[in-house]
């Protein structure tokens, strides 16, 4: 009766005293076998004393025992016990002379954490970082001791941590693995996924995560440095915009092939910038934006080229350029409108640019769209750490035949 505990610092073996503890023992097994433990933190460590870990809401004020899992059919006719919800009894057993059987007196004896009272035992649990701790003892039902790992226990321990007990770099369960289980699976179990429940990690977090190097960041110079924390400055800020309502999604970006062009003359219109940007490679859109009453230029633009190769191009020769007396400011695109608008109608997966079509010519009541479609999709592109919008073509069988007629 053992199971395999993959943290970030390292694999721990606990063996599971089942004959002692047959109810805590069957809720750690069964919880890990739902995978309920991955990316758990370590969120108290206290040096010397026991580290606590077991709760997906990572707070150490949430978790619930395998009991709760189960179907409430199962109950019926029967009355409430300590194998149906949120928390299951004590497993505390003394002898004749009422002294506790179990005890804390080694090191990395895993208990079930409880709060402060009897039979709130839930899927929390302590792992004791020396070889006694008497102060636990007939107050936790102990379950189980790690055989194997005891200098990866010992790192934990030796974690720098807040005056809470909390590390300032986040230790995380891994994974958990079975090795060997006794209990059949109670009646109205779920089943077991093959893949770990998602984890949410876009809540900003003022710890260091698991996978941060800090010797790899001792040898970054001051760029690096200002560059790394610049970019998870800029996450953190994206996620509050996703939360508020400003972002469609934390990874969007602006599509690499789009130019902001400000500070033009009133009288400049589309098809001058077209013909003036379109020697740089095909120019897919050029829209000035205006006034939605008057009709007035407000004297910027957002022009998309065929190819990001081509954007550049015109960045570096245009910027400043002379344009019906004006000089104007050219610069990379941050605008999402584009994004939103199919964001709001397709949803992440995207739309094609007919579909969009379609939507515009129904909304003008089926009269002429300006809308021309090149066979593109909308869509989120997978790349890297993240997620970007862009545009990808797609060449339709029936459009070639069309063409080749």
């Amino acid at each position: 009766m053992s199971v395999l505990v993959e943290t970030s610092k390292g694999e721990l073996v606990i063996d599971l005293f089942a004959t002692e503890s047959p109810i805590a023992s069957m809720n750690f097994l069964k919880l890990c076998k739902l995978k309920q433990y991955n990316d758990c933190k370590f969120f108290s460590v206290q040096k010397d004393f026991a580290v606590q870990t077991g709760d997906p809401s990572n707070t150490g004020e949430g978790g619930k025992s395998i009991y709760s899992f189960l179907s409430r059919d199962e109950t019926d006719g029967k009355e409430e016990s300590e194998h149906f919800g949120r928390f299951f009894k004590d497993e505390i057993h003394v002898d004749k002379e009422q002294n506790v059987r179990l005890k804390h007196d080694h090191i990395g004896t895993v208990s079930c954490a409880n709060f402060g009272r009897e039979d709130t035992n839930q899927s929390q649990f302590l792992i004791t970082t020396r070889d006694c701790v008497p102060d636990l003892d007939g107050k936790h039902t102990i379950f189980g001791r790690v055989m194997e790992g005891l200098d990866v226990l010992q790192r934990i321990n030796e974690a720098y941590c807040d005056e809470n007990g909390r590390p300032w770099q986040n230790i995380r369960i891994k994974r958990t693995t079975v090795l060997d289980d006794p209990f059949e699976d109670p009646e109205g179990m779920p089943k077991a996924p093959d893949e770990s429940p998602l984890v949410d990690r876009s809540v900003p977090d003022d710890r260091l995560e698991d996978d941060f190097d800090a010797e790899a960041a001792q040898e970054m110079d001051e760029i690096e440095l200002e560059k790394k924390s610049r970019e998870q400055e800029a996450r953190s800020r994206a996620v509050v915009l996703e939360m508020i309502g400003d972002l469609p999604d934390v990874d969007a970006k602006p599509p690499d092939e789009s130019l902001f062009v400000c500070k033009l003359n009133p009288v400049t219109t589309d098809e001058d910038l077209e013909i003036i940007f379109s020697r740089f490679g095909k120019v897919t859109s050029c829209d000035v934006i205006r006034d939605r009453r008057t009709g007035d230029s407000l004297c910027y633009a957002f022009i998309n080229f065929e190819t990001k190769e081509m954007c550049e191009a015109a960045y570096f020769k245009m910027d400043n350029a002379l344009i019906d007396d004006r000089r104007i400011h050219v610069d990379f695109s941050q605008s999402m409108h584009g994004l939103w608008k199919n964001f709001r109608k397709f949803g992440k997966k995207g739309g094609t640019e007919d579909d969009m079509a379609n939507a515009a010519n129904a909304k003008r009541g089926g009269g002429r769209s300006d809308w021309k479609s090149n066979n593109k999709t909308l869509e989120v592109k997978g790349g890297g750490s993240g997620r970007g919008y862009q545009y990808q073509t797609h060449h339709h069988p029936n459009n070639n035949n069309n063409n080749n007629n």
